[in-house]
C-alpha cells in the first residue's frame, strides 16, 4: 500500500510541475511539449533515478492519451475549415506518409547501416507529424494564418496517424519474420483498406450516436461531459476491435459531434480542452521516462543527420509533390513543409519494433526519440519566426473578445451571450446593438439592471443578449476592443479599398485592358473575386490581375465579400527558385520560357515596363506574404 502512495506522489509532482512549467513556457515561447518531455527525461533512470520499462503499458496508455487529443482535435475542427483543406491534407497523410517513409529509409540505409525494410520502418514511425504539437502551436502558440492554411495542416495532423500506424504495424511484422518486401502481399492492402473504411463508417456513425444519446438525456450538465468521453472511447475501442483504425474513428467522431448542436456543449468543450491539456502532460512524461539518454552518444550524429534530413529534405519533397496538384502559393506549400514536428506519436510508435520482437529494437525507439528531439527543438521554436518571414501572419480583423455562451435547451432557436464591454469596444463609440440581438440585462458593479434601465454602457459591464447562432460573429465585432494595429496593416490591405458591388469592367478599364476573361466582364467585383477563389473567399485572401492585388478586407455574417483592398505594388514570389510551386505556375514558367526563347514578350517584363497587358488568368491566387515580400 505504500508503494501506491509512493508512486501516486510522485506522478502527481511531476504532472503539478509539468503544468507549472507551462507558464514559463507561454513567457519565454518554448516549445511547450518539449518541456514535457525534458521533465520526464529528469525524472527518468538518468536523471532522478525513476526505472520504468513497460512497453506495453506504456503503448496502451499512450494510446488512450492520443485518442483522447484527437477527439479534442476533431471536436474543435469546423466542417467548413475540413471541407476547404480535406482533399490536399488527405493527400499529405496518405502519398505523402509513404514518400517521406520511403525517402527516409533510403538515408537510413545510409547512415545507420540498415536495410532499405529497415529503413523505411523507420521512417514510418516518424513519417507521421504529432497533432498534440501541430494543434498547441496553432490554436494557442498566437500565430494567425489563413484559415485555408491552418485548417490543412490540423486535417492532416488529425488524420496521418492511421496511415503511420498500419505502414509501422506491417513493416515490424516484416522485419521480425524476416520475409522482407516478398511478404507483403494482397493482404496488407486489403487490411489497410478494412482500417480506413471501418475507422471512417464507425466514425461517422459514432459521431451522430453521440450526439443523439447527449440530447436525449438532459437532466444533468455536469455529466454531459462525462457522457462525451465514454462514448468517444466506445467508439475508438469498438473500432479497434472490429479491425478498424480507432484513431481515424475517433477523430471523425469529434468532428461530426462538434459540429451538431449538442446539449451543454460549452462545458464539453472547456471539460475536453482540460482533459487533452491532462492527456498530452502525461503521454509525454511517460514516454520521456522510458527513454535511456546515456544510450543516445552512440547514435547521436546520424540520428541527428536523419532528422535533419527529415526537416529539410524529406517532408518538404513529399509536401510539395502531395500538394502539386492544388492551388498553394510557394509561401503556403513552405511553411506547411516546415510545420512538420514530430511528437508522441513518433515515440509512441517506436514501441512496436520492441513489443514486436524487432531485432535491435531498442535503436529505433533512441534513434526516433533524438529525432523527436531534434525536431521539437527546430521546428518548435520557429513556427512563428517562419511565418513572420514568410509574410503568413495576417493582421487580425478585431481585437480580444470576452463572452460566455450559455446553453438553452436542445429546440431553442436562440443563444444566450454575455459579453463583457472592454475598453475601446464600438459599443462605448456610439454602435448600436442591431434589432436582431435581444438584450435582456446588465450587470454593473456587482448589480443586476434591466437593459432598458441601464443607460448607455460601461466600460467593465456584464451585457446579456438572446441571439440566433447564425449573428454572433457580428456581435463579437460589436464588443471586441480596438484590433492591435500594425505600420504594416495599410501596406497589407492596399493603398485603398473599392465596393465589391462594383462593376468587374471597371477594373479592366482603369487597368489593362485584357485583365479579364469575356465571361468576367458583367460579374461585380466581389463576385468575380469569389469565382477566382473557388466559390468562397476568405479573410486576406488576395488575388493578381496582371498588376493590380485585390485583397479581401472583410466579409459580412454569409461569408460574402464586404470590403475589397487594392494594391498597385509590383508582386514578387518567395523565390525564383523552381521549388514549392504547383502544377499551373510550372506550366506558366514553361510558358513565359518558350516565349522568351521565340522573342516574345513576357507579361511580367511588359507589366514592369509599363505595357498593360493580359491578365495572368491561372496564376492569380497569392498568399498573404506577398505584399511582404
Amino acid at each position: 500500500m505504500e508503494a501506491f502512495y509512493i508512486i501516486l506522489l510522485v506522478g502527481t509532482v511531476l504532472v503539478l510541475v509539468s503544468a507549472f512549467s507551462s507558464l514559463l513556457a507561454f513567457r519565454f515561447g518554448a516549445p511547450l511539449l518539449l518541456i514535457f518531455l525534458s521533465i520526464g527525461l529528469l525524472a527518468g533512470v538518468d536523471g532522478l533515478g525513476i526505472r520504468f520499462e513497460n512497453y506495453p503499458f506504456t503503448f496502451m496508455l499512450g494510446s488512450l492519451a492520443l485518442a483522447i487529443v484527437l477527439f479534442d482535435s476533431g471536436f474543435m475542427t469546423p466542417v467548413h475549415s475540413f471541407k476547404a483543406a480535406a482533399i490536399p491534407a488527405i493527400t499529405m497523410s496518405s502519398v505523402g506518409v509513404i514518400i517521406t517513409a520511403t525517402l527516409f529509409g533510403l538515408a537510413a540505409k545510409y547512415m545507420l547501416g540498415f536495410s532499405l525494410l529497415q529503413g523505411m520502418l523507420l521512417g514510418s514511425i516518424v513519417a507521421s507529424t504529432d497533432a498534440a504539437a501541430v494543434f498547441f502551436l496553432l490554436r494557442i502558440g498566437g500565430i494567425n494564418i489563413r484559415d485555408k492554411v491552418r485548417s490543412t495542416l490540423e486535417v492532416e495532423s488529425g488524420t496521418n496517424d492511421p496511415m503511420a500506424i498500419f505502414l509501422t504495424v506491417a513493416l515490424s511484422e516484416l522485419v521480425a519474420t524476416g520475409e522482407g518486401f516478398a511478404g507483403f502481399d494482397l493482404h496488407f492492402l486489403m487490411m489497410f483498406l478494412e482500417e480506413m473504411g471501418l475507422g471512417l463508417i464507425f466514425g461517422l456513425l459514432g459521431g451522430m450516436m453521440i450526439v443523439w444519446v447527449l440530447n436525449r438525456f438532459t437532466s444533468d450538465r455536469g455529466l454531459a461531459p462525462i457522457f462525451v468521453l465514454t462514448l468517444a472511447l466506445l467508439v475508438f475501442a469498438f473500432t479497434g476491435t472490429m479491425g478498424g483504425s480507432g484513431f481515424l474513428a475517433v477523430y471523425v467522431a469529434g468532428m461530426v459531434a462538434g459540429n451538431r448542436k449538442m446539449f451543454a456543449k460549452q462545458q464539453i468543450v472547456r471539460f475536453n480542452e482540460g482533459l487533452s491539456w491532462l492527456a498530452q502532460i502525461i503521454m509525454f512524461l511517460v514516454l520521456g521516462l522510458l527513454a535511456t539518454p546515456s544510450q543516445f552518444p552512440l547514435i547521436l550524429l546520424p540520428a541527428v543527420g536523419l532528422a535533419l534530413f527529415l526537416i529539410f529534405v524529406a517532408r518538404p519533397i513529399a509536401v510539395w509533390l502531395s500538394l502539386l496538384p492544388y492551388d498553394y502559393t510557394q509561401q503556403e506549400i513552405g511553411f506547411v513543409a516546415w510545420v512538420g514536428l514530430r511528437g508522441a506519436v513518433s515515440i509512441l510508435l517506436a514501441i512496436m519494433p520492441i513489443m514486436s520482437g524487432v531485432e535491435n529494437g531498442e535503436l529505433f525507439f533512441n534513434t526516433t526519440f533524438i529525432i523527436v528531439l531534434v525536431s521539437l527543438l527546430v521546428q518548435g521554436w520557429t513556427i512563428k519566426p517562419v511565418a513572420q518571414k514568410l509574410g503568413l501572419i495576417i493582421p487580425p480583423r478585431m481585437g480580444a473578445v470576452e463572452k460566455v455562451e450559455l446553453d438553452l435547451p436542445g429546440k431553442a432557436t436562440h443563444e444566450l451571450i454575455s459579453y463583457r464591454v472592454l475598453k475601446d469596444s464600438p459599443i462605448l463609440s456610439g454602435e448600436r446593438i442591431p434589432r436582431w440581438a435581444m438584450p435582456s440585462l446588465v450587470i454593473r458593479d456587482n448589480k443586476s439592471i434591466r437593459y432598458q434601465y441601464a443607460g448607455r454602457l460601461r466600460e467593465n459591464d456584464q451585457v446579456y443578449l438572446f441571439v440566433q447562432p447564425t449573428y454572433t460573429s457580428l456581435l463579437d465585432r460589436l464588443f471586441a476592443s480596438r484590433a492591435p494595429v500594425d505600420e504594416d496593416d495599410a501596406e497589407f490591405f492596399g493603398a485603398f479599398a473599392i465596393s465589391p458591388a462594383r462593376p468587374a469592367k471597371e477594373l479592366d478599364a482603369a487597368y489593362g485592358p485584357g485583365l479579364l476573361a469575356t465571361a468576367e466582364q458583367s460579374l461585380t467585383v466581389g463576385e468575380l473575386v469569389a469565382s477566382r477563389l473557388g466559390g468562397r473567399a476568405d479573410y486576406a485572401d488576395r488575388i493578381r490581375f496582371g498588376s493590380v492585388v485585390l485583397i479581401v478586407r472583410d466579409l459580412d455574417e454569409n461569408g460574402a465579400v464586404k470590403s475589397i483592398g487594392v494594391s498597385l505594388e509590383p508582386v514578387e514570389p518567395a523565390t525564383r527558385l523552381p521549388i514549392f510551386i504547383n502544377i499551373r505556375e510550372i506550366a506558366h514558367r514553361v510558358r513565359d520560357l518558350i516565349r522568351k526563347y521565340r522573342g516574345k514578350p513576357v507579361p511580367g517584363v511588359a507589366e514592369k515596363a509599363g505595357e498593360p497587358q493580359p491578365a495572368e488568368t491561372d496564376r492569380t491566387r497569392e498568399d498573404d506574404s506577398a505584399s511582404a515580400a
